[in-house]
């Protein structure tokens, strides 16, 4: 058996299977109990080891051959696997309570399958094609069938779509250049198309406007899972790149263009967001000011960087995922998330408003929540290395946290002889009531995390070092 055919080829199966399926609960427990399953033995299941249970015995292979092509997940994947099967299962779990089981699961479960082949594909420069298909792929998913595609999706499939051809013709002259290593204009232009790929493909300013537009126009749940799955797919694709290659790892600009990068992603995201009044949009400027905290991760130097990055990750999944669940719960019961549409609903649907507020809370950086231990860090080695990038990260951290006052003061803004409901189901109080928990739990006890990431720098075996 190969591992494969357990972590890309059954459950792009099961996607096809669920597919016809009309039954909320019964498609999302079969994908949320799959998708723990495949995470759990991605944890505990050796590669290219014999598992012996007496005459029984069983060798999962790291590598398999597909017409000349290789499908590769080794050991050292095993942490990743167990990441994005863990975060898929916390996705598909929530999907019934909206009635959105039917629409994101099977065509969830493909994406991430594909995902995890561009990843593991080699020769690499397959995996653009791969990311393509999964871009395709999305297209339905944020495209109601009762609606006409909108503005942020063509932008999403016309920016990613040419990210590919750049990569794809970097990928080419990177094949040159492990040849011939001494041409300097041929790894000068591999450079400058694989930053052009790259910034396409992870949404770096100013190349980045269709997610506010997303976020506005699409299923808030439907792109919340998106936004989560290729942003992060992209970055691990790109660490590739840099675990692949010495002179792109070791080039000294490469910390600069990570800050520049990263910065912009920061400030102009949170300054963009004090001004908004969307619901939907303020969660697309808070993915922007993630994605830009991931680059300034990535831009310290050492195992630093790299552990930022990853214990990133978790409080991302956690508050991405009940923000887009609080503000699909929104949208339901008003005309649009507009503040003008939602104004006092904190009355009527106090469980989604205050998840969606606790959410961009964490996000924004607020003690005692998830997302502010690992700020509190990089701020702290930002510091060190340049005072004026973190006081620039800072103030697109504040215009982030302005846009939460004013979605706060909006969601309460009623008359005070307006009783007192919860219109939630319970199924939705529940979810965001444990979610809630997860986030104040994590930014109490944020070292609980650790475990579940520990072991995932190893999957890069040159970076950190």
């Amino acid at each position: 058996m190969s591992a494969a055919l357990i972590w890309i080829f059954l459950p792009f199966g099961l996607a096809l299977i669920l597919g016809p399926l009309r039954n909320e609960r019964l498609t999302a427990g079969l994908a949320s109990g799959a998708s723990f399953i495949l995470a759990l033995t991605a944890w505990l299941l050796p590669l290219d080891t014999a598992i012996r249970a007496g005459t029984f015995s069983l060798k999962i292979a790291s590598s398999l051959e597909i017409l000349g092509r290789y499908l590769i997940l080794n050991s050292a994947d095993r942490p990743l696997l167990t990441l994005i099967y863990a975060t898929t299962c916390f996705w598909f779990t929530a999907a019934a309570a909206i009635k959105m089981a039917q629409r994101l699961i099977p065509l969830g479960l493909g994406i991430t399958a594909l995902l995890v082949a561009s990843l593991a594909v080699e020769p690499f420069l397959y995996a653009a094609l791969l990311i393509e298909m999964a871009v395709l792929l999305a297209v339905p998913l944020l495209s109601p069938p009762d609606h006409a595609p909108a503005r942020g999706l063509f932008r999403f499939l016309i920016f990613q779509t040419l990210a590919m051809p750049f990569i794809l013709f970097s990928g080419w002259l990177l094949t040159g250049i492990e040849a011939n290593p001494g041409d300097l204009a041929l790894v000068m232009q591999a450079a400058v198309l694989l930053g052009l790929g790259f910034t396409f493909l992870l949404a770096i300013f100013p190349f980045n406007t269709w997610i506010p537009l997303l976020t506005e126009e699409a299923p808030p749940y439907s792109a919340g899972f998106i936004l989560w799955t290729f942003p992060t797919t992209a970055l691990l694709f790109a660490l590739g790149f840099l675990d692949r290659y010495s002179w792109l790892r070791t080039a000294p600009q490469l910390p600069n263009i990570l800050i520049i990068a990263g910065l912009l992603m920061v400030l102009s995201g949170g300054l963009l967001a004090a001004f908004q009044r969307h619901l939907g949009r303020l969660l697309g400027y808070a993915v922007i000011v993630e994605g830009g905290f991931s680059l300034l991760a990535l831009s310290l130097s050492g195992t630093t960087g790299l552990n930022l990055f990853f214990l990133l990750l978790i409080p991302r999944v956690f508050s991405l995922g009940i923000w887009s669940f609080s503000i699909s719960i929104l949208k339901e019961h008003s005309p649009s998330l507009r503040f003008s549409e939602v104004k006092g609903l904190m009355r009527t649907l106090p469980f989604a408003a205050a998840g969606a507020l606790l959410a961009h809370m964490s996000l924004a950086g607020v003690p005692l929540l998830a997302g502010f231990p690992i700020r509190q860090a990089l701020w702290e080695g930002l510091a060190r290395q340049s005072f004026g990038v973190a006081f620039g990260v800072l103030i697109g951290s504040l215009g982030l946290l302005i846009g939460l006052i004013r979605s706060l003061a909006v969601l309460c803004m009623v008359p005070e002889s307006r009783r007192w409901e919860a219109r939630e189901s319970w199924p939705e109080r529940i979810f965001l009531t444990l979610g809630a928990l997860a986030l104040i739990i994590l930014g109490l006890f944020p070292q609980w995390a650790t475990p579940l990431l520990v072991r995932l720098p190893s999957v890069f075996e040159h970076l950190g070092q």
